[in-house]
């Protein structure tokens, strides 16, 4: 099978696809295949990660794709199950990855992005907490991971007779992107003038352009850094409380309403700005691997 590259990786999709999705997850959710599968992957994120064996779990799929970090683009293993999306850094391919972050699948909406130059085969996977962008190898890798992921949550959805989330985290423009503030245009960015990113917009700015904080109670209970334009914008927007900014200026309780930005707020987790940093983790070169058609023996 040819193998693809996306910015230097060779990335692949193994997919636990029978005729039915549905139908496989209910051949498969008491299987000792499937219980097999499962503990295979926990064993490789290690005694410390959050366990995956839960009653009425299935493993969809699984492989690896390149991951639109802050810093730059970087090779992540995710793993599809029916009701969640869990991915983590590849330390030794197939047998050891660490940073294990865990994604209900009922908060998940994806959404396309064009190719645009080396950048290509590329969607965002949106949640109210965090949004990123992710590459695949090749259009048919891409149509098999969206194609999965958008059926699981849908079966989900359908199932637990939920509603998809409303707002979404804003996706982080990496660092590389911005040279200078992408509110004034005038900071250049540098050892002294650090960069910044708009938990609303996503936008990498300079200190001087985010002089305010925002809280967001459904994210996190501190108040988080906002540019001065969205700060604007979301006044008086979240319950409708007074929040202070750095300055320590209220925001008016009686404040009206605006709507909100296309993409809504994010919040910097700790834990992933780790993960996300220059360190060196193992390549998984091997060539992607589809089985169409794989059921319980």
């Amino acid at each position: 099978m040819k193998s693809e590259q996306i910015f230097g990786f060779a990335v692949g999709f193994r997919c636990y696809k029978p005729l039915s999705l549905r139908g496989m997850v209910d051949r498969l959710v008491n299987s000792e295949v499937n219980a097999r599968r499962v503990a295979n992957v926990e064993q490789c994120f290690g005694k410390m990660a959050k366990p995956l064996n839960l009653f009425g779990r299935v493993l969809v799929g699984e492989g690896v794709l390149v991951k639109m970090c802050r810093k730059k683009p970087k090779q992540r293993q995710f793993f599809l199950f029916n009701d969640i999306l869990v991915y983590g850094n590849i330390v030794i391919s197939k047998k050891r990855y660490n940073k294990q972050r865990i994604i209900p699948l009922e908060n998940v909406q994806l959404e396309d992005l064009p190719d645009e130059g080396a950048m290509k085969n590329g969607w965002i996977v949106k949640t109210p907490e965090k949004s990123f962008a992710v590459y695949a190898a090749t259009p048919t890798e891409k149509r098999e991971w969206m194609s999965h992921i958008e059926r699981c949550v849908a079966d989900l959805l359908e199932k637990g007779n939920k509603r998809p989330a409303k707002e979404y985290a804003a996706v982080w423009i990496p660092d590389g992107e911005a040279a200078r503030c992408m509110a004034c245009g005038r900071t250049q960015f540098n050892l002294v003038q650090r960069r910044h990113h708009c938990r609303a917009c996503g936008h990498v700015i300079c200190g001087s352009c985010s002089t305010h904080t925002y809280r967001i109670d459904s994210l996190n209970k501190k108040p988080v850094r906002v540019c001065d334009a969205c700060f604007t914008r979301l006044t008086g927007v979240v319950n409708s409380r007074p929040v202070s900014s750095t300055n320590g200026a209220p925001i008016p309780r009686e404040a009206p309403p605006i709507p909100p930005p296309r993409s809504s707020f994010n919040v910097e987790d700790p834990s992933e700005s780790s993960s996300d940093t220059d360190e060196e983790t193992a390549r998984d070169d091997s060539k992607p691997t589809f089985y169409r058609e794989e059921v319980a023996q």
